[in-house]
């Protein structure tokens, strides 16, 4: 009888100890540095002003432009802060850095029309 207590002790302590071990492995991959560099903030639609951004267009007429973006992919670097908006089949991004001078950040992106402009030439071409 003084065995098996004896066993059945021993046997508890080991699952505590093996299911301990696992708590901290778990956790320790969730951890920071498990994450990466880049974390993913989310998808959104691609509005109708991200294909007015201008920019320098591929010169091979089969490469993807701004339009043909569908979603747009957000995502932060934990490093540095930036935050850097990427077209999912252009591959265009815009980037902002928060703790960086105004004068070397990617934003405000140049537009080709401004949204005021764009609603103008839509009420104009519906009053027609």
């Amino acid at each position: 009888m003084r065995t098996r207590q004896t066993a059945l002790i021993l046997s508890a302590m080991l699952l505590v100890m093996l299911l301990g071990g696992c708590a901290r492995s778990v956790e320790g991959a969730a951890g920071s540095e498990a994450r990466g560099r880049y974390s993913g903030v989310g998808l959104y639609p691609a509005g109708q002003m991200w294909a007015q951004i201008s920019h320098p267009e591929n010169t091979n007429a089969a490469a993807a432009k701004l339009a043909d973006d569908e979603e747009i992919i957000v995502s932060i670097d934990s490093r540095t802060g930036e935050l850097r908006q990427c077209g999912n089949v252009s591959g265009y991004c815009i980037a902002m850095n928060p703790w960086t001078s105004a004068a070397s950040q990617h934003t405000p992106a140049p537009l080709q029309k401004h949204a005021d402009a764009l609603a103008q030439d839509h009420a104009a071409a519906t009053a027609r």
